[in-house]
C-alpha cells in the first residue's frame, strides 16, 4: 500500500479531514477533530501511526514484530506504528485504519 492509497482510503471515510498541524512533512487524518492516523511524507518504506485498543496493540506487536511497533512519538499504550514492508496485506492495513477510525469516531 502506497501513501497515496492510504490517503485516498482515509479520505473516503465519512467526516474525515486532512490536516498538516505538525508541519509540511506529516499528514494527519481526523474525525470529529481527533486524530486517527498520522503518516510522514518522507518515510521509506511507508509507515503510519494508528490508534488501537491497548490489548490488541500488544497482540499485533507480538504477532508482527517486523511490521507493528509502539507508536512513534505517541502514547505507546494506545498507538501503533505500522511499517508497510510487504508482511501485512493491504486488507490487514485497511483493517487497522478502520479500527483506528472507529475507535476515535466513537
Amino acid at each position: 500500500m502506497y501513501l497515496d492509497e492510504i490517503r485516498e482510503y482515509c479520505l473516503s471515510k465519512p467526516g474525515v479531514e486532512e490536516a498538516l498541524p505538525f508541519g509540511p512533512d506529516t499528514l494527519v487524518y481526523k474525525i470529529k477533530g481527533k486524530m486517527f492516523l498520522l503518516a510522514g511524507f518522507d518515510n521509506d518504506p511507508v509507515s503510519f501511526n494508528v490508534k488501537c485498543d491497548p490489548d490488541k496493540a500488544v497482540e499485533l506487536r507480538e504477532e508482527f514484530p517486523a511490521s507493528v511497533f509502539p507508536g512513534y512519538h505517541m502514547n505507546k499504550k494506545h498507538w501503533n506504528t505500522i511499517l508497510v514492508n510487504g508482511i501485512l496485506s493491504d486488507k490487514q492495513l485497511r483493517n487497522m485504519i478502520d479500527e483506528s477510525y472507529n475507535l476515535v469516531k466513537g
